[in-house]
């Protein structure tokens, strides 16, 4: 007897639902933070893709690096208040996915350029399965990120990319996802 014939249903494999089920565990969608609107569009569609596919969502939040450097102690000062304004931003975002994915996000702070931060992670972190990114809205452009990332990065990327319309709205967000 096959189990097909005990009501198991054709094409159904315990071996192929548990490898589904343990990819879907590890996938994660990485969030670049930055002070767009549409980055909280991207966010959350990254949080319902999550969820409903029982993922995980991570945040990158890239501060740049300190400018004033004439004074050590000025430039130390500089650094820590902009680290301290990045945990508390990040702390906001992450209440925010964990609500709306229902899992606590993975949290990055890097210092640099945003894009090849980005990329940089992307190559020493394989488990960001894809990158949501928001397009701008305002008709200037995709985005800084989007842009470098589809001219002069795309022959680096080896992670898929989804770029979420900034002009959609929640509730069509919601729809998609």
């Amino acid at each position: 007897m096959t189990l097909d014939d005990e009501g198991a249903g054709a094409g159904s494999n315990p071996e192929t639902e548990t490898a589904g089920a343990a990819a879907a565990a590890n996938r994660t969608f990485l969030v670049v933070v930055d002070d767009s609107e549409e980055m909280h569009i991207a966010l959350h569609f990254a949080c319902l893709r999550a969820k409903n596919t029982g993922g995980v969502v991570a945040l990158l939040y890239v501060q740049e690096p300190a400018e004033f450097q004439h004074w050590l102690g000025v430039g130390e000062l500089m650094q820590q208040e902009r680290r301290e304004e990045a945990e508390a931003r990040l702390q906001d975002l992450s209440a925010k996915a964990n609500k709306l994915s229902g899992a606590v996000p993975i949290l990055h702070v890097r210092e640099g350029d945003r894009a090849e931060e980005l990329l940089k992670l992307l190559e020493e972190d394989e488990s960001v399965s894809i990158v949501v990114l928001g397009a701008s809205a305002k008709g200037e452009g995709p985005g800084p990120i989007v842009s470098h990332l589809l001219s002069k990065a795309r022959t680096r990327m080896r992670t898929p990319l989804t770029i979420v319309p900034g002009s959609l709205s929640l509730e069509e967000v919601e729809l998609l996802a």
